[in-house]
Order: C-alpha cells, then sequence, then structure tokens
C-alpha cells in the first residue's frame, strides 16, 4: 500500500487525485488531503508548507518521495500510466522534467493563499 498526500484545495490536484481515485490501482492506495489533515504530516517530519508546495507520496516501505518520484510511484499503480511512470525517472529525463514541475509547483503555491498561510503556521511552530 502506498499514501498520498495531496493539496485538496487546489483544484488541478483535486481533479487529479479524483480521476486516480476512481480507477482500480495495483494495490491499494491511501489519500489524504493535506489542506484538510495536516496532523497526518507531523510522523513523517515534513511541515505542511512543504507538503503544499510539492506532491509527496508515501512508498510501501515507508519512504517518503516528493515531486516527480512521487508522480511516478502513484502513476506505476494505474494501468495506462505505468509507461509514462517509467518514462519520467528516466536518467536522461528525470532531471528535466524535475526542472519543469519545480517551477509550476512554485507558481502552484504563490498563486493559493492557504499555500502562504501555511508558511505562517510553520513559522509560528
Amino acid at each position: 500500500m502506498i499514501t498520498v498526500y495531496y493539496d485538496g484545495k487546489c483544484g488541478l490536484c483535486s481533479r487529479e487525485i479524483g480521476y486516480f481515485r476512481k480507477r482500480t490501482p495495483k494495490r491499494p492506495i491511501v489519500f489524504h488531503d493535506i489542506a484538510k489533515q495536516p496532523d497526518v504530516l507531523e510522523r513523517l517530519g515534513i511541515s505542511q508548507a512543504d507538503a503544499l508546495l510539492y506532491f509527496h507520496v508515501e512508498d510501501e516501505d515507508g519512504q517518503l518521495q516528493s515531486g516527480v518520484r512521487a508522480f511516478a510511484l502513484m502513476w506505476g499503480q494505474y494501468r495506462g500510466w505505468r509507461v509514462l511512470a517509467k518514462l519520467v525517472v528516466l536518467p536522461g529525463v528525470r532531471p528535466f522534467v524535475d526542472m519543469i514541475y519545480r517551477k509550476f509547483a512554485h507558481m502552484r503555491f504563490a498563486r493559493y493563499p492557504h499555500c502562504k498561510a501555511s508558511l505562517a503556521l510553520d513559522a509560528q511552530n
């Protein structure tokens, strides 16, 4: 079983997770909306701001993956997505895809007030 941590207040994120929730994965997947359930992050040692900035997935061994690797881990559980999952982590492809994803993630984070507010909450803790 893998665990997916996503931003439920982000329309794009919610639509993507909704798409995958309607499909049958190879193995069970647990989904946590970290915008509504920030307490699930405590045991992972990750701040809500970091979790909102980058997509995170916990693998079957309890290892936390983020960004492109996290997407690949989730996509690899679904028929029709496994080829893309393998492609984006190839050594010649991943640095480029990582760069694009990081730029997109920072633009998305800056766009949503709840993401910016999470920075203030993290600073208080």
